[in-house]
Protein backbone atom coordinates (compact mmCIF):
# COMPACT_ATOMS: atom_id res chain seq x y z
CA UNK A 1 0.00 0.00 0.00
CA UNK A 2 2.81 2.36 0.94
CA UNK A 3 4.67 1.46 -2.25
CA UNK A 4 1.55 2.19 -4.28
CA UNK A 5 1.17 5.62 -2.61
CA UNK A 6 4.82 6.43 -3.26
CA UNK A 7 4.37 5.53 -6.92
CA UNK A 8 1.37 7.87 -7.16
CA UNK A 9 3.34 10.72 -5.47
CA UNK A 10 6.28 10.16 -7.78
CA UNK A 11 4.00 10.21 -10.82
CA UNK A 12 2.35 13.43 -9.62
CA UNK A 13 5.77 15.00 -9.03
CA UNK A 14 6.87 14.01 -12.55
CA UNK A 15 3.74 15.50 -14.12
CA UNK A 16 4.11 18.66 -12.04
CA UNK A 17 7.77 19.00 -13.11
CA UNK A 18 6.79 18.65 -16.76
CA UNK A 19 4.07 21.30 -16.37
CA UNK A 20 6.52 23.71 -14.74
CA UNK A 21 9.08 23.10 -17.49
CA UNK A 22 6.47 23.66 -20.21
CA UNK A 23 5.28 26.80 -18.44
CA UNK A 24 8.84 28.14 -18.19
CA UNK A 25 9.47 27.42 -21.87
CA UNK A 26 6.21 29.16 -22.79
CA UNK A 27 7.09 32.19 -20.63
CA UNK A 28 10.57 32.51 -22.14
CA UNK A 29 9.15 32.21 -25.65
CA UNK A 30 6.50 34.83 -24.93
CA UNK A 31 9.14 37.13 -23.45
CA UNK A 32 11.26 36.89 -26.60
CA UNK A 33 8.27 37.57 -28.81
CA UNK A 34 7.29 40.57 -26.70
CA UNK A 35 10.80 41.95 -26.99
CA UNK A 36 10.64 41.77 -30.78
CA UNK A 37 7.27 43.50 -30.96
CA UNK A 38 5.58 46.47 -29.34
CA UNK A 39 4.78 45.32 -25.81
CA UNK A 40 1.27 44.97 -24.42
CA UNK A 41 1.70 48.25 -22.53
CA UNK A 42 1.96 49.94 -25.93
CA UNK A 43 5.52 51.20 -26.05
CA UNK A 44 7.84 51.86 -28.98
CA UNK A 45 11.61 52.10 -28.58
CA UNK A 46 13.02 53.93 -31.59
CA UNK A 47 16.62 53.81 -32.75
CA UNK A 48 17.93 57.24 -33.69
CA UNK A 49 21.40 58.37 -34.74
CA UNK A 50 21.23 61.68 -32.88
CA UNK A 51 20.04 63.16 -29.62
CA UNK A 52 16.76 65.11 -29.55
CA UNK A 53 18.84 68.15 -28.55
CA UNK A 54 17.27 71.51 -27.66
CA UNK A 55 13.51 71.07 -28.07
CA UNK A 56 12.82 74.83 -28.36
CA UNK A 57 10.53 74.83 -31.44
CA UNK A 58 11.32 78.45 -32.28
CA UNK A 59 14.95 77.55 -33.00
CA UNK A 60 16.43 74.81 -35.16
CA UNK A 61 18.68 72.53 -33.11
CA UNK A 62 16.06 70.04 -32.00
CA UNK A 63 14.88 66.74 -33.49
CA UNK A 64 11.92 67.49 -35.72
CA UNK A 65 10.25 64.08 -35.24
CA UNK A 66 10.39 64.68 -31.47
CA UNK A 67 9.19 68.28 -31.71
CA UNK A 68 6.27 67.14 -33.86
CA UNK A 69 5.03 64.96 -30.97
CA UNK A 70 5.10 67.77 -28.42
CA UNK A 71 4.06 70.95 -30.24
CA UNK A 72 1.18 71.81 -32.54
CA UNK A 73 0.32 74.50 -35.07
CA UNK A 74 -2.89 76.36 -35.85
CA UNK A 75 -3.57 74.25 -38.94
CA UNK A 76 -2.47 70.89 -40.33
CA UNK A 77 -1.29 70.08 -43.85
CA UNK A 78 -2.89 66.86 -45.13
CA UNK A 79 -3.27 65.03 -48.45
CA UNK A 80 -6.69 66.63 -48.68
CA UNK A 81 -5.37 70.12 -48.04
CA UNK A 82 -5.16 72.38 -45.00
CA UNK A 83 -7.30 71.18 -42.08
CA UNK A 84 -8.08 72.59 -38.59
CA UNK A 85 -5.77 71.79 -35.69
CA UNK A 86 -5.49 74.31 -32.84
CA UNK A 87 -7.63 76.66 -34.91
CA UNK A 88 -11.12 75.27 -35.55
CA UNK A 89 -11.81 77.67 -38.42
CA UNK A 90 -10.49 80.80 -40.12
CA UNK A 91 -11.33 83.52 -42.60
CA UNK A 92 -9.11 85.31 -45.10
CA UNK A 93 -9.85 88.91 -46.09
CA UNK A 94 -10.67 89.68 -49.71
CA UNK A 95 -7.31 91.40 -50.21
CA UNK A 96 -5.51 88.30 -48.84
CA UNK A 97 -3.72 90.28 -46.13
CA UNK A 98 -5.69 89.45 -42.96
CA UNK A 99 -6.17 85.95 -41.53
CA UNK A 100 -8.63 85.59 -38.64
CA UNK A 101 -8.37 82.35 -36.64
CA UNK A 102 -11.02 80.98 -34.26
CA UNK A 103 -9.22 78.84 -31.70
CA UNK A 104 -10.18 75.50 -30.24
CA UNK A 105 -11.52 75.95 -26.68
CA UNK A 106 -10.52 73.93 -23.64
CA UNK A 107 -6.98 73.15 -24.84
CA UNK A 108 -4.21 73.28 -22.25
CA UNK A 109 -0.43 73.18 -22.45
CA UNK A 110 1.31 70.27 -20.76
CA UNK A 111 1.98 72.44 -17.68
CA UNK A 112 -1.72 73.28 -17.32
CA UNK A 113 -1.54 76.77 -18.81
CA UNK A 114 -4.52 77.63 -21.05
CA UNK A 115 -4.09 77.80 -24.82
CA UNK A 116 -5.78 81.00 -25.99
CA UNK A 117 -5.36 84.02 -28.24
CA UNK A 118 -2.91 85.64 -25.85
CA UNK A 119 -0.68 82.53 -25.94
CA UNK A 120 -0.83 82.54 -29.77
CA UNK A 121 0.21 86.20 -29.90
CA UNK A 122 3.08 85.68 -27.46
CA UNK A 123 4.43 82.75 -29.49
CA UNK A 124 4.15 84.44 -32.89
CA UNK A 125 5.69 87.63 -31.49
CA UNK A 126 8.54 85.54 -30.03
CA UNK A 127 9.26 84.11 -33.49
CA UNK A 128 9.05 87.53 -35.16
CA UNK A 129 11.39 89.05 -32.56
CA UNK A 130 14.09 86.78 -33.94
CA UNK A 131 13.33 87.65 -37.57
CA UNK A 132 16.86 87.22 -38.91
CA UNK A 133 16.88 83.60 -37.75
CA UNK A 134 13.67 82.86 -39.64
CA UNK A 135 14.32 84.72 -42.90
CA UNK A 136 14.35 81.39 -44.77
CA UNK A 137 10.60 81.13 -44.28
CA UNK A 138 9.02 83.87 -46.40
CA UNK A 139 6.00 84.24 -44.13
CA UNK A 140 8.28 85.73 -41.46
CA UNK A 141 9.01 88.63 -43.81
CA UNK A 142 5.30 89.25 -44.47
CA UNK A 143 3.84 89.36 -40.93
CA UNK A 144 3.06 92.92 -39.79
CA UNK A 145 1.28 92.08 -36.54
CA UNK A 146 -0.56 89.44 -34.55
CA UNK A 147 -3.59 90.86 -32.73
CA UNK A 148 -5.85 89.45 -30.00
CA UNK A 149 -9.52 90.00 -30.91
CA UNK A 150 -10.97 88.11 -27.96
CA UNK A 151 -9.99 85.13 -25.77
CA UNK A 152 -10.30 82.63 -28.63
CA UNK A 153 -9.91 84.81 -31.72
CA UNK A 154 -6.62 86.01 -33.15
CA UNK A 155 -5.79 88.06 -36.24
CA UNK A 156 -2.66 87.80 -38.38
CA UNK A 157 -1.94 90.85 -40.55
CA UNK A 158 0.40 90.59 -43.56
CA UNK A 159 2.13 93.29 -45.57
CA UNK A 160 0.92 91.75 -48.84
CA UNK A 161 -1.02 88.69 -50.03
CA UNK A 162 0.98 85.49 -49.59
CA UNK A 163 -0.80 82.28 -50.62
CA UNK A 164 1.54 79.84 -48.74
CA UNK A 165 0.60 81.44 -45.39
CA UNK A 166 -1.45 78.48 -44.14
CA UNK A 167 1.11 76.01 -45.48
CA UNK A 168 3.95 77.70 -43.61
CA UNK A 169 1.87 78.02 -40.44
CA UNK A 170 1.44 74.22 -40.55
CA UNK A 171 5.18 73.41 -40.54
CA UNK A 172 6.91 71.58 -37.69
CA UNK A 173 8.61 74.85 -36.73
CA UNK A 174 8.76 77.74 -36.04
CA UNK A 175 5.04 78.71 -35.91
CA UNK A 176 4.04 76.21 -33.23
CA UNK A 177 3.05 76.87 -29.65
CA UNK A 178 4.66 76.34 -26.26
CA UNK A 179 3.59 77.48 -22.82
CA UNK A 180 4.46 81.16 -22.22
CA UNK A 181 5.66 80.04 -18.77
CA UNK A 182 8.60 78.39 -20.57
CA UNK A 183 9.74 81.70 -22.10
CA UNK A 184 12.97 83.36 -21.03
CA UNK A 185 12.99 87.17 -20.80
CA UNK A 186 9.55 87.23 -22.37
CA UNK A 187 10.66 85.36 -25.48
CA UNK A 188 12.30 82.23 -26.86
CA UNK A 189 15.33 83.42 -28.82
CA UNK A 190 17.55 83.29 -25.70
CA UNK A 191 16.46 79.78 -24.77
CA UNK A 192 13.51 78.39 -22.81
CA UNK A 193 12.90 76.97 -19.33
CA UNK A 194 10.87 73.95 -20.40
CA UNK A 195 9.26 72.14 -23.31
CA UNK A 196 5.52 72.23 -22.75
CA UNK A 197 3.37 72.13 -25.86
CA UNK A 198 -0.25 71.10 -26.49
CA UNK A 199 0.65 67.93 -28.41
CA UNK A 200 -0.25 64.26 -27.86
CA UNK A 201 3.04 63.44 -26.08
CA UNK A 202 4.90 64.93 -23.13
CA UNK A 203 8.69 64.79 -22.72
CA UNK A 204 9.20 63.07 -19.35
CA UNK A 205 12.89 62.09 -19.31
CA UNK A 206 15.99 62.99 -21.30
CA UNK A 207 19.57 61.79 -20.89
CA UNK A 208 21.73 63.58 -23.45
CA UNK A 209 23.13 61.30 -26.17
CA UNK A 210 21.46 58.29 -24.53
CA UNK A 211 17.68 58.43 -24.72
CA UNK A 212 14.55 60.58 -24.46
CA UNK A 213 11.18 59.32 -23.24
CA UNK A 214 7.80 60.72 -24.25
CA UNK A 215 4.58 59.63 -22.56
CA UNK A 216 1.03 59.99 -23.83
CA UNK A 217 -0.65 63.23 -22.79
CA UNK A 218 -3.65 62.04 -20.70
CA UNK A 219 -5.33 65.42 -21.15
CA UNK A 220 -4.81 65.71 -24.91
CA UNK A 221 -7.72 67.53 -26.54
CA UNK A 222 -7.83 64.88 -29.28
CA UNK A 223 -8.01 62.01 -26.79
CA UNK A 224 -5.06 60.30 -25.10
CA UNK A 225 -3.00 58.30 -27.68
CA UNK A 226 -3.22 54.50 -27.58
CA UNK A 227 0.57 54.21 -27.93
CA UNK A 228 1.45 55.18 -24.37
CA UNK A 229 5.22 55.53 -24.44
CA UNK A 230 7.75 56.47 -27.13
CA UNK A 231 11.47 56.26 -26.36
CA UNK A 232 14.14 57.59 -28.70
CA UNK A 233 17.34 55.64 -28.07
CA UNK A 234 20.58 57.03 -29.50
CA UNK A 235 22.59 54.36 -31.34
CA UNK A 236 25.18 54.42 -34.13
CA UNK A 237 23.70 53.58 -37.52
CA UNK A 238 24.51 50.19 -39.04
CA UNK A 239 25.41 46.98 -37.24
CA UNK A 240 24.89 48.36 -33.71
CA UNK A 241 21.29 49.29 -34.46
CA UNK A 242 20.68 46.03 -36.34
CA UNK A 243 21.89 43.96 -33.37
CA UNK A 244 19.80 46.05 -30.99
CA UNK A 245 16.73 45.26 -33.11
CA UNK A 246 17.55 41.55 -33.10
CA UNK A 247 17.97 41.57 -29.31
CA UNK A 248 14.74 43.51 -28.77
CA UNK A 249 16.52 46.51 -27.21
CA UNK A 250 14.81 48.70 -29.83
CA UNK A 251 11.88 47.78 -32.04
CA UNK A 252 11.32 50.66 -34.46
CA UNK A 253 13.50 52.55 -36.96
CA UNK A 254 12.68 55.15 -39.59
CA UNK A 255 14.44 57.58 -41.91
CA UNK A 256 15.46 60.57 -39.78
CA UNK A 257 15.12 64.28 -40.54
CA UNK A 258 18.50 64.28 -42.31
CA UNK A 259 17.38 61.57 -44.73
CA UNK A 260 19.52 58.93 -42.97
CA UNK A 261 18.43 55.31 -42.41
CA UNK A 262 19.73 53.64 -39.24
CA UNK A 263 20.16 50.31 -41.05
CA UNK A 264 20.68 49.44 -44.70
CA UNK A 265 18.13 47.79 -46.96
CA UNK A 266 19.72 44.32 -46.59
CA UNK A 267 19.32 44.49 -42.82
CA UNK A 268 15.75 45.73 -43.25
CA UNK A 269 14.92 42.80 -45.51
CA UNK A 270 16.52 40.35 -43.09
CA UNK A 271 14.30 41.62 -40.27
CA UNK A 272 11.20 41.41 -42.45
CA UNK A 273 12.13 37.87 -43.55
CA UNK A 274 12.29 36.83 -39.89
CA UNK A 275 8.51 37.25 -39.79
CA UNK A 276 8.58 39.64 -36.82
CA UNK A 277 8.84 42.98 -38.64
CA UNK A 278 7.10 44.93 -41.38
CA UNK A 279 8.59 47.40 -43.87
CA UNK A 280 6.54 50.49 -44.76
CA UNK A 281 7.52 53.18 -47.28
CA UNK A 282 6.06 56.62 -47.84
CA UNK A 283 5.34 58.38 -51.10
CA UNK A 284 8.24 60.43 -52.52
CA UNK A 285 9.14 63.15 -50.02
CA UNK A 286 12.01 65.01 -51.71
CA UNK A 287 14.26 65.00 -54.76
CA UNK A 288 18.01 64.41 -54.61
CA UNK A 289 19.63 66.33 -57.44
CA UNK A 290 22.72 67.88 -58.99
CA UNK A 291 22.61 71.67 -59.08
CA UNK A 292 24.36 73.40 -61.99
CA UNK A 293 25.80 76.94 -61.83
CA UNK A 294 24.37 78.68 -64.90
CA UNK A 295 25.94 82.01 -63.91
CA UNK A 296 29.57 80.82 -63.93
CA UNK A 297 30.50 82.15 -67.36
CA UNK A 298 33.97 80.58 -67.45
CA UNK A 299 32.51 77.11 -66.81
CA UNK A 300 31.12 74.76 -69.49
CA UNK A 301 28.02 74.22 -67.31
CA UNK A 302 26.92 77.77 -68.11
CA UNK A 303 25.76 76.26 -71.43
CA UNK A 304 22.32 74.66 -71.56
CA UNK A 305 23.62 71.99 -73.98
CA UNK A 306 26.29 70.81 -71.53
CA UNK A 307 23.80 70.61 -68.66
CA UNK A 308 21.33 68.70 -70.82
CA UNK A 309 24.03 66.26 -72.02
CA UNK A 310 25.03 65.56 -68.41
CA UNK A 311 21.36 64.87 -67.61
CA UNK A 312 21.12 62.28 -70.41
CA UNK A 313 24.41 60.65 -69.34
CA UNK A 314 23.28 59.75 -65.81
CA UNK A 315 21.89 56.23 -65.33
CA UNK A 316 19.39 56.85 -62.53
CA UNK A 317 18.04 53.30 -62.53
CA UNK A 318 21.44 51.86 -61.64
CA UNK A 319 21.96 54.50 -58.95
CA UNK A 320 18.54 53.70 -57.45
CA UNK A 321 18.89 49.93 -57.64
CA UNK A 322 22.59 49.20 -57.07
CA UNK A 323 23.97 52.17 -55.12
CA UNK A 324 20.90 53.03 -53.03
CA UNK A 325 19.61 49.45 -52.81
CA UNK A 326 16.14 50.47 -53.91
CA UNK A 327 15.58 52.81 -50.95
CA UNK A 328 15.05 55.70 -53.37
CA UNK A 329 13.28 55.77 -56.72
CA UNK A 330 14.25 57.28 -60.06
CA UNK A 331 13.48 61.01 -60.40
CA UNK A 332 12.89 62.57 -63.81
CA UNK A 333 11.79 66.04 -62.72
CA UNK A 334 12.64 68.55 -60.00
CA UNK A 335 9.54 67.59 -58.01
CA UNK A 336 7.64 64.31 -57.95
CA UNK A 337 4.05 64.48 -59.22
CA UNK A 338 2.57 64.16 -55.70
CA UNK A 339 3.98 67.61 -54.77
CA UNK A 340 1.27 70.29 -55.14
CA UNK A 341 1.28 72.04 -58.53
CA UNK A 342 4.08 69.77 -59.78
CA UNK A 343 2.09 67.36 -61.94
CA UNK A 344 3.23 69.13 -65.10
CA UNK A 345 3.89 67.55 -68.51
CA UNK A 346 7.64 68.01 -68.98
CA UNK A 347 10.07 66.58 -71.51
CA UNK A 348 11.53 63.30 -70.27
CA UNK A 349 15.29 62.85 -70.48
CA UNK A 350 16.13 59.19 -69.91
CA UNK A 351 19.56 57.57 -69.85
CA UNK A 352 20.90 57.93 -73.40
CA UNK A 353 24.66 58.28 -73.99
CA UNK A 354 24.28 58.64 -77.75
CA UNK A 355 21.81 61.48 -77.31
CA UNK A 356 24.23 63.17 -74.89
CA UNK A 357 27.07 62.91 -77.42
CA UNK A 358 24.84 64.28 -80.18
CA UNK A 359 23.90 67.32 -78.09
CA UNK A 360 27.54 68.09 -77.33
CA UNK A 361 28.60 67.70 -80.97
CA UNK A 362 25.85 70.05 -82.10
CA UNK A 363 26.97 72.60 -79.48
CA UNK A 364 30.52 72.55 -80.86
CA UNK A 365 32.15 70.31 -78.25
CA UNK A 366 34.16 67.92 -80.39
CA UNK A 367 36.21 64.87 -79.50
CA UNK A 368 39.45 64.70 -81.43
CA UNK A 369 40.72 61.31 -82.55
CA UNK A 370 42.54 59.59 -79.68
CA UNK A 371 41.41 62.21 -77.12
CA UNK A 372 39.37 61.42 -74.01
CA UNK A 373 38.04 64.92 -73.34
CA UNK A 374 36.02 67.09 -75.70
CA UNK A 375 37.17 70.61 -76.55
CA UNK A 376 35.64 73.79 -77.92
CA UNK A 377 37.64 76.84 -79.00
CA UNK A 378 40.69 75.27 -77.36
CA UNK A 379 38.92 74.82 -74.01
CA UNK A 380 38.48 71.38 -72.42
CA UNK A 381 35.08 70.12 -71.31
CA UNK A 382 36.15 69.74 -67.67
CA UNK A 383 33.91 70.43 -64.67
CA UNK A 384 33.91 69.87 -60.90
CA UNK A 385 31.25 68.14 -58.83
CA UNK A 386 31.13 68.68 -55.03
CA UNK A 387 29.60 66.08 -52.71
CA UNK A 388 29.13 65.68 -48.95
CA UNK A 389 32.21 63.84 -47.66
CA UNK A 390 30.12 62.41 -44.78
CA UNK A 391 27.75 60.67 -47.18
CA UNK A 392 28.99 57.30 -48.48
CA UNK A 393 26.12 57.15 -50.99
CA UNK A 394 26.93 60.58 -52.46
CA UNK A 395 30.56 59.55 -52.91
CA UNK A 396 29.52 56.34 -54.67
CA UNK A 397 27.08 58.25 -56.88
CA UNK A 398 29.73 60.84 -57.74
CA UNK A 399 32.21 58.13 -58.76
CA UNK A 400 29.57 56.39 -60.88
CA UNK A 401 28.58 59.64 -62.61
CA UNK A 402 32.26 60.46 -63.17
CA UNK A 403 32.64 57.16 -65.03
CA UNK A 404 29.50 57.79 -67.12
CA UNK A 405 30.54 61.29 -68.15
CA UNK A 406 33.92 60.01 -69.23
CA UNK A 407 32.08 57.93 -71.86
CA UNK A 408 30.70 61.09 -73.50
CA UNK A 409 33.99 63.00 -73.35
CA UNK A 410 33.41 65.04 -70.19
CA UNK A 411 36.14 65.18 -67.55
CA UNK A 412 34.46 65.28 -64.15
CA UNK A 413 36.55 66.02 -61.07
CA UNK A 414 34.74 64.95 -57.89
CA UNK A 415 35.52 66.69 -54.59
CA UNK A 416 34.22 65.71 -51.15
CA UNK A 417 33.73 68.46 -48.57
CA UNK A 418 31.83 69.06 -45.33
CA UNK A 419 28.18 69.99 -45.83
CA UNK A 420 28.80 73.48 -44.42
CA UNK A 421 31.50 74.07 -47.03
CA UNK A 422 29.18 72.95 -49.81
CA UNK A 423 26.43 75.24 -48.51
CA UNK A 424 28.93 78.10 -48.56
CA UNK A 425 29.84 77.31 -52.18
CA UNK A 426 26.17 77.37 -53.09
CA UNK A 427 25.90 80.84 -51.51
CA UNK A 428 29.03 82.30 -53.10
CA UNK A 429 28.63 80.63 -56.50
CA UNK A 430 32.01 78.92 -56.26
CA UNK A 431 30.97 75.68 -57.97
CA UNK A 432 30.22 74.04 -61.31
CA UNK A 433 28.03 71.22 -60.00
CA UNK A 434 27.06 70.12 -56.49
CA UNK A 435 24.75 67.62 -54.84
CA UNK A 436 21.66 69.03 -53.12
CA UNK A 437 18.04 68.20 -52.46
CA UNK A 438 14.68 69.95 -52.53
CA UNK A 439 13.13 71.16 -49.28
CA UNK A 440 10.65 68.31 -49.40
CA UNK A 441 6.93 67.68 -49.15
CA UNK A 442 5.02 70.32 -47.14
CA UNK A 443 7.73 72.86 -47.91
CA UNK A 444 7.43 72.46 -51.66
CA UNK A 445 7.07 73.69 -54.24
CA UNK A 446 7.04 77.15 -52.64
CA UNK A 447 10.21 76.89 -50.48
CA UNK A 448 12.56 75.41 -53.10
CA UNK A 449 11.21 77.78 -55.74
CA UNK A 450 11.61 80.77 -53.42
CA UNK A 451 15.26 79.70 -53.23
CA UNK A 452 15.63 80.35 -56.98
CA UNK A 453 15.84 84.07 -56.17
CA UNK A 454 17.91 83.76 -52.97
CA UNK A 455 21.68 84.17 -52.89
CA UNK A 456 21.89 81.74 -49.98
CA UNK A 457 20.14 79.08 -52.08
CA UNK A 458 19.87 78.86 -55.87
CA UNK A 459 20.38 82.36 -57.27
CA UNK A 460 23.65 81.32 -58.95
CA UNK A 461 21.88 78.26 -60.34
CA UNK A 462 19.15 80.25 -62.06
CA UNK A 463 20.55 83.73 -62.75
CA UNK A 464 22.54 82.71 -65.85
CA UNK A 465 19.64 81.32 -67.85
CA UNK A 466 18.12 83.29 -70.75
CA UNK A 467 14.70 83.61 -69.12
CA UNK A 468 15.94 84.51 -65.63
CA UNK A 469 14.05 87.81 -65.43
CA UNK A 470 10.83 86.17 -66.62
CA UNK A 471 11.34 83.35 -64.10
CA UNK A 472 11.77 85.76 -61.18
CA UNK A 473 8.74 87.77 -62.25
CA UNK A 474 6.55 84.65 -62.28
CA UNK A 475 7.88 83.56 -58.85
CA UNK A 476 6.88 86.92 -57.36
CA UNK A 477 3.45 86.66 -58.98
CA UNK A 478 2.76 83.09 -57.84
CA UNK A 479 3.31 83.69 -54.10
CA UNK A 480 1.02 86.71 -54.16
CA UNK A 481 -1.69 85.11 -56.28
CA UNK A 482 -5.11 84.60 -54.70
CA UNK A 483 -6.52 82.63 -57.64
CA UNK A 484 -5.95 78.86 -57.77
CA UNK A 485 -6.02 78.52 -61.57
CA UNK A 486 -3.58 81.40 -61.97
CA UNK A 487 -1.23 79.71 -59.50
CA UNK A 488 -1.35 76.43 -61.41
CA UNK A 489 -0.49 78.20 -64.64
CA UNK A 490 2.37 80.17 -63.10
CA UNK A 491 3.87 77.07 -61.44
CA UNK A 492 3.67 75.18 -64.74
CA UNK A 493 5.59 78.01 -66.43
CA UNK A 494 8.21 78.17 -63.65
CA UNK A 495 8.82 74.41 -63.67
CA UNK A 496 8.97 74.33 -67.48
CA UNK A 497 11.62 77.09 -67.59
CA UNK A 498 14.03 75.44 -65.16
CA UNK A 499 13.39 71.99 -66.65
CA UNK A 500 14.13 73.12 -70.20
CA UNK A 501 17.29 74.84 -68.97
CA UNK A 502 18.39 71.69 -67.08
CA UNK A 503 19.79 73.65 -64.13
CA UNK A 504 18.39 71.15 -61.61
CA UNK A 505 19.36 67.64 -62.68
CA UNK A 506 17.18 65.17 -60.71
CA UNK A 507 18.64 61.86 -59.55
CA UNK A 508 16.30 60.10 -57.12
CA UNK A 509 13.26 60.66 -54.92
CA UNK A 510 13.84 60.16 -51.21
CA UNK A 511 11.20 58.45 -49.07
CA UNK A 512 10.64 57.68 -45.40
CA UNK A 513 11.24 54.01 -44.65
CA UNK A 514 9.86 52.43 -41.47
CA UNK A 515 10.78 49.07 -39.96
CA UNK A 516 8.34 48.22 -37.17
CA UNK A 517 6.97 45.18 -35.32
CA UNK A 518 4.24 43.36 -37.27
CA UNK A 519 1.77 43.91 -34.43
CA UNK A 520 1.96 47.71 -34.77
CA UNK A 521 -1.09 48.99 -36.64
CA UNK A 522 -2.08 52.40 -37.94
CA UNK A 523 1.31 53.26 -39.43
CA UNK A 524 0.93 56.24 -41.76
CA UNK A 525 2.77 59.37 -42.85
CA UNK A 526 2.22 63.09 -42.64
CA UNK A 527 2.71 65.55 -45.49
CA UNK A 528 6.30 66.05 -44.35
CA UNK A 529 9.47 64.00 -44.18
CA UNK A 530 10.11 65.13 -40.62
CA UNK A 531 7.25 63.70 -38.54
CA UNK A 532 5.29 60.52 -37.93
CA UNK A 533 1.79 60.42 -36.39
CA UNK A 534 2.65 58.11 -33.48
CA UNK A 535 -0.63 59.07 -31.79
CA UNK A 536 -2.49 57.17 -34.54
CA UNK A 537 -0.59 53.92 -33.95
CA UNK A 538 -1.68 50.99 -31.81
CA UNK A 539 -0.79 47.35 -31.19
CA UNK A 540 -3.04 44.34 -31.66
Amino acid sequence: MIVKKLKIVALMFLVLSMLVACSAHSTNSDSKNKKRGASNNRELVIATTKDINDMNPHLYAGSMPAQGMVYESLVENTKDGIKPLLAESWEISKDGKVYTFHLRKGVKFHDGEPFNAEAVKKNIDAVQNNAEKHAWIKLSTKIVSCNVIDEYTVELVLSEPYYPTLLELSLTRPYVFMSPKDFTNGGTKDGVKGYHGTGPYVLTEHKVDQYATFEANPNYWGGSPKMKKITFKVLPAGETTFLALQKGEVNFVFTDDRGVDSIDIEAMNQLVDSGNYQLVKSEPMNTKMIVANSSKVDSPVSETAVREAIWYAIDRKTISKDILNGTETVANTLFSSNVPYADVDLKKRGYDLEKAKEILEKAGWTLEKGAEVRTKDGKKLAVKLYYDSNSPSQKAEAEFIQSSLKEIGVKLEIIGEESTSIANRRTTGDYDLLFNQTWGLAYDPQSTIAGFTSESAYLHTTSGIAEADELYKKIKEVTGSTDEETRKSLYADILTIVHDEAVFIPITNGRITIVAPKNVKGISFKQTQFELPFEQMDVE
